[in-house]
């Protein structure tokens, strides 16, 4: 990931950051949120390199992808961090009951499924609050009421999940690639994506939490790549002292100038780290 892109990320997560008061805790969400964007460009770039953008929703050509060749670097998959059993709801389930179950499952939405499991949809939120709106002042006035009542006059008087939900649904296997996950929720401003079998069963749901960290490495990892790097490139690793916070790689120690240059530009091209800070002094 380039300088570039990762930068652009990080513009693209501070236009989404909501106007409230800066906290301590606000400026790690939005860091990791410009790795969780730049992520997910990378992987639009991947795939746009490799085939034709998919739609939404829709599948790869196969239902299971390709492990990679043995050596090569491991390919997370949904089913490798997607939330199993998941809580769906049935078509015929009425409207209050669909309300209790978001509630008592602490989520924004949940996928609807017919008697064998298949998904016809989702429900959400923002379909329960139409209900509710319609449901306390069912006439509207003007033009805007009009083209309020005509998008929302079907969904609301709906009683049911199945009347209520939004269709078709958006959903990923669990051979996908998480990154491909990603930008599907992504492009679809979804919260929640359930995963379905090859049949279109219900086997799973992942969020965009789930995807968001399994995508970007910890701190942790970056440090022993990056220390990996130096031992490549200094003749004395243990000369530099380094820490990662947040995704920002800080280094330390007195050292011999002429390695470093090249060797902070290896650091700053490891994924996931959003910057490199140069406290070394030379010997």
């Amino acid at each position: 990931m380039s300088d570039f892109e990762q930068n652009s990320a990080q513009k693209e997560a501070r236009r989404s950051t909501p106007g409230r008061p800066w906290t301590p805790q606000e400026e790690p969400r939005q860091d990791a949120l410009g790795r969780y964007l730049a992520a997910v460009a990378a992987a639009a770039s991947a795939r746009s390199a490799e085939e034709p953008e998919r739609a939404p929703g829709t599948r790869p050509r196969t239902p299971d992808v390709p492990e990679p060749p043995a050596g090569g670097p491991p390919v997370l998959r949904v089913r490798d961090v997607m939330q199993v059993p998941a809580a769906c709801v049935p078509g015929d389930m009425p409207f209050r009951d669909v309300a209790h179950t978001l509630a008592r499952e602490q989520v924004s939405a949940v996928p609807v499924v017919d008697a064998d499991d298949h998904v016809i949809g989702v429900v959400s939120e923002s379909d329960l609050l139409a209900k509710a709106a319609v449901t306390a002042e069912p006439r509207r006035h003007g033009p805007v009421g009009r083209l309020w009542q005509h998008h929302l006059y079907e969904k609301g008087h709906g009683d049911t999940a199945a009347t209520l939900m939004t269709f078709p649904p958006v959903t990923v296997h669990p051979a996908e690639p998480v990154a491909d996950a990603a930008w599907t929720a992504a492009h679809a401003r979804l919260k929640r994506l359930p995963v379905t079998d090859y049949r279109g069963r219900l086997v799973g749901v992942v969020s965009r939490r789930d995807l968001l960290w399994a995508l970007i490495r910890d701190d942790a990892e970056i440090r022993a790549e990056v220390e990996s790097l130096a031992g490549q490139h200094l003749l004395d690793p243990r000369a530099v002292e380094v820490s990662v916070e947040n995704g920002v790689v800080t280094m330390r120690g007195r050292l011999d100038k002429a390695p470093v240059p090249e060797l902070l530009a290896s650091v700053r091209d490891i994924d996931d780290v959003v910057g490199v800070v140069d406290d070394t002094e030379a010997v």
